[in-house]
């Protein structure tokens, strides 16, 4: 007998900040919404069509608190997780769903540096004027055991 798959793959951007919260027991669990672009050409116009899906995310433990010091508004990021439904209850007590999906992987697709969508805290008076342009990281990341960094200049001639 076969059992199911339940597997979600989305690329998109952040539509917000990420909302980091804490349970009683302290477990970190941070939530964002994903847009992710569908883009077609309309057989009868010919016109360039674009279609924005939303979806809500949710993160726990420690890749909770990675989303919440890593990802901002605009970031790309590739997730990896499953659908969940919950239910709840609004104001007036009516029942509702909510489908989300509970992420277990997730790997920033922006270029180092690039803090799209970051905004540095307005300076206080007495604080000095900030720097013109960040200074470059100078802490780097080593690449899993048995896998090459990728190639910087790459060719673009691909046969396909």
């Amino acid at each position: 007998m076969a059992r199911g798959v339940n597997k979600v793959i989305l690329i998109g951007r952040i539509g917000k900040d990420p909302e980091v919260r804490y349970t009683a027991s302290g477990s970190a669990m941070a939530n964002i919404t994903l847009a992710t672009n569908d883009v077609w050409t309309d057989k009868q116009s010919g016109e360039k069509q674009e279609r924005t899906e939303w979806h809500r995310i949710v993160f726990f433990s420690r890749l909770a608190e990675i989303v919440g010091e890593y990802l901002r508004k605009g970031s790309q990021v590739y997730i990896e997780g499953r659908l969940q439904t919950r239910k709840w209850q609004d104001q007036s007590g009516a029942d509702r769903w909510t489908t989300e999906i509970i992420a277990h992987e997730m790997q920033m697709l922006d270029a180092r540096g690039d803090n799209v969508g970051y905004t540095p805290p307005a300076a206080s008076p007495q604080s000095a004027p900030a720097p013109a342009a960040p200074a470059p990281a100078t802490t780097s990341v080593a690449p899993p055991s048995g896998s090459t960094p990728p190639a910087q200049d790459f060719d673009d001639d691909i046969p396909f």
